[in-house]
């Protein structure tokens, strides 16, 4: 059984399969070979180590862990194991279906079966398609006529009580050789916030069907309360699955929250495949414009301004609370993150990529799939992406979302002491307020690097050049 991003017991079909035979080598294989410009964060490398740990003790120990070039790896595994069979869940990202496809074909031509399944996916990304056999475009199309029209997702299956593992230990290199912890203890304060594995990824579940989805549709947008199910790095890890999230969630709608909150939310799965989908499709979107007239866009791409973003000192408190937030926790509220790559692409004025590379090595859920069609959809160059000229004025989207200024003042305490009315302005605040808060702008809090109007305007010209040329 070759465990990907599929690090669970439960619902999990390759594994299933697998359990029907008297042993089960269980294995694990950091590919250090294939991956090209797609090498796992430094954030999500410290999550998988954490996962592979808690899958490794729920199996007793018995994961095989080694790292290099899978296709070696396996069939020298097959040659030393004499197993006959070989499972696995397919992963959707164009580099590992080239991989993968290879990797099947060369076990298959020494006679060891191969059998692959869909674990992380509700609908498969070739069966959805337009009424003129061509992929969707756009997201509401593709979700309430191709998918919702389709056969339903399938019903999660409970952990096979049956399964024996065989623990190959002259073969096991150990997690520790797969070096995916750096040296300095960084992240000690994103464990604070996190658990990876299964038996969390669970909880977490069962706890937000519990609460917060009951508000979920007008709650998911306000950054300081537990509004979201904070399930996204569970799922790119494959500790939980989206059938069971479905599931689960469609078995609760009579009596735990009105049909607008759930139909939210699934809606909010929805757009996770929707962005495979899109993946599947396009496989371009992590590096190219989908809409390709951006393409000509004249990007600035200022060094020091894209350094006082990713270190949350732009001066403007809801995108610099929002970058604090990522880079303490490894998450940054969903609103939040739109809010900060607007302002990042609009008045900054930087390539959309730049800001993919950044959340790419410091989100805990960065998935190659979401990461890059929602900074596509931000920036407007991507499928049934925001228009471009829906650029989110952040002062707005402060005072509407964190209206009392709890998340800035959380992650922005050095103007915690304004009042309401300057939170999310502090530039505005006249001279004597500041120094009675201890504020000196530019010095313990920066002015803001542009001027949002001024920005914002010259953004729109910039775009205006694109529509007449």
């Amino acid at each position: 059984m070759w465990f990907r991003q599929d690090l669970r017991l439960r619902d999990n079909p390759a594994l299933n399969d697998a359990c029907q035979s008297d042993k089960v080598i269980p294995v694990y294989i950091y590919d250090t070979f294939n991956t090209g410009n797609h090498k796992l964060g430094s954030a999500s490398r410290w999550w998988l180590h954490e996962s592979l740990s808690s899958l490794n003790r729920n199996i007793n120990n018995s994961l095989v862990m080694l790292s290099g070039d899978p296709q070696v790896i396996l069939e020298e595994l097959v040659l030393v194991s004499g197993a006959g069979k070989v499972v696995w869940n397919r992963n959707y990202e164009p580099w590992q279906i080239a991989r993968d496809t290879i990797i099947k074909s060369k076990l298959e031509s020494t006679g060891t079966k191969v059998c692959t399944y869909n674990g992380s996916l509700l609908w498969e990304p070739n069966k959805i398609l337009n009424s003129s056999g061509q992929p969707y475009k756009v997201f509401t199309p593709f979700y309430r006529n191709g998918c919702l029209n389709s056969a339903n997702p399938r019903t999660p299956t409970t952990r096979s009580g049956s399964c024996t593992f065989h623990y190959l230990e002259k073969m096991d290199r150990g997690i520790d050789s797969l070096e995916l912890k750096p040296q300095i203890n960084w992240y000690d304060q994103i464990s604070k916030f996190w658990k990876p594995g299964e038996d969390s990824a669970i909880k977490k579940l069962n706890k937000f069907l519990s609460n917060s989805v009951n508000d979920y549709n007008s709650g998911r947008d306000v950054p300081e309360k537990e509004g979201t199910s904070k399930l996204s790095p569970h799922l790119h890890f494959g500790e939980i699955s989206p059938n069971q999230i479905w599931h689960s969630a469609t078995t609760k709608i009579k009596d735990k929250f009105s049909v607008p909150d759930l139909d939210c939310f699934l809606s909010q799965i929805g757009w996770r495949e929707f962005s495979y989908y899109l993946l599947y499709h396009f496989p371009n979107i992590p590096e190219e414009n989908f809409n390709q007239k951006f393409d000509n866009y004249r990007w600035e791409n200022e060094g020091p301004k894209l350094k006082a973003w990713q270190r949350g000192q732009t001066g403007v408190p809801i995108v610099d609370s929002g970058m604090r937030e990522l880079w303490k926790t490894g998450h940054m509220h969903n609103r939040v993150r739109m809010i900060a790559g607007s302002y990042l692409v609009k008045n900054l004025n930087i390539d959309w990529r730049y800001g993919k590379e950044w959340f790419w090595d410091c989100l805990l859920d960065a998935d190659l799939a979401s990461n890059s069609a929602s900074w596509q959809w931000v920036s407007g160059s991507g499928a049934d992406a925001s228009p471009f000229f829906r650029i989110f004025n952040p002062i707005l989207q402060g005072e509407k979302f964190d209206k009392d200024g709890i998340y800035v003042r959380k992650h922005c305490p050095e103007i915690k002491r304004l009042p309401n009315q300057y939170i999310h302005k502090p530039w505005e605040a006249p001279d004597q307020l500041l120094r009675e808060c201890g504020i000196e702008l530019g010095k313990n809090y920066p002015r803001p690097l542009v001027n949002l109007k001024e920005s914002r305007s010259e953004a729109l010209d910039k775009y205006r050049e694109l529509s007449n040329s």
